[in-house]
């Protein structure tokens, strides 16, 4: 059965249409990605999927008593605050010891308990965020562009961390992401986001479709160049000159 399961979805702000007509679906223990680009709806989407926010029309179904972990896009915490790794994971229940080693060790920062939150680094950050959203052992994690002021080593870094959480919880992922040649080559699926679903599919499918090609061009990298090029090892020519 699949976890979520969205129909028919509109949602309007102000007289703007951000979302028109989106149907998708989640199914246990895939890792799908949302792309396109700015105000394209994305984090939106997921607000709505997550059921903080309600669409004008349409409707999400959610699997009966899903657990969801949630990692934001940014969270700012008070430099001047302290507040260690351990105290924040307690916040705001307390969590057994255990479940709070169990987690950063998951989430790829096993010693940083006792470190102030304000020390870390911004890829240890990341992961303490990680171990806080996978405490529960959710069903479905999901992840608003996590990645944002990490540089492309500490990105990919990351997004394998994710590959591995998923084999550990056998959890599904949803990821919004901006950063198209990381996240390709960790996604089972890709939706291709601009207010209305363009195009989804494996990877491959989206990367040589016309419409996110229109969305994404194919110089950048964007297009997957470095995807393209790991996985067809330079056999196929189909890079239409633009």
């Amino acid at each position: 059965m699949s976890l979520i399961t969205a129909t028919g979805l509109e949602l309007r702000y102000g007289g703007q249409r951000v979302l028109q007509g989106v149907d998708m679906t989640i199914e246990p223990g895939e890792i799908v990605t949302i792309v396109g680009p700015n105000g394209s709806g994305k984090s939106t989407l997921l607000r709505v999927l997550v059921g903080a926010l309600r669409p004008q029309k349409g409707r999400v179904d959610r699997r009966a008593n899903l657990r969801i972990g949630y990692v934001p896009q940014k969270l700012q915490i008070d430099a001047t605050l302290p507040m260690t790794v351990s105290r924040f994971l307690n916040l705001p229940a307390r969590v057994s010891a255990v479940a709070e080693v169990t987690a950063l060790q998951t989430a790829g920062v096993p010693h940083v308990a006792d470190r102030q939150m304000s020390d870390l680094s911004g890829g240890q950050f990341q992961r303490v965020m990680l171990a806080r959203a996978i405490l529960g052992r959710p069903d479905l994690l999901m992840l608003d562009e996590a990645t944002q002021g990490l540089d492309q080593p500490g990105s990919a870094a990351f997004y394998q961390q994710i590959e591995a959480v998923r084999r550990d919880l056998g959890c599904a992922v949803l990821m919004v992401s901006h950063e198209l040649h990381v996240v390709m080559s960790a996604s089972d699926r890709v939706i291709c986001l601009n207010g209305h679903v363009c195009c989804e599919g494996t990877p491959e499918v989206v990367s040589a479709a016309p419409a996110y090609r229109e969305l994404f061009g194919t110089g950048t990298g964007g297009a997957l160049a470095l995807y393209r090029h790991e996985h067809d090892h330079g056999h196929h020519h189909h890079e239409a000159a633009e």
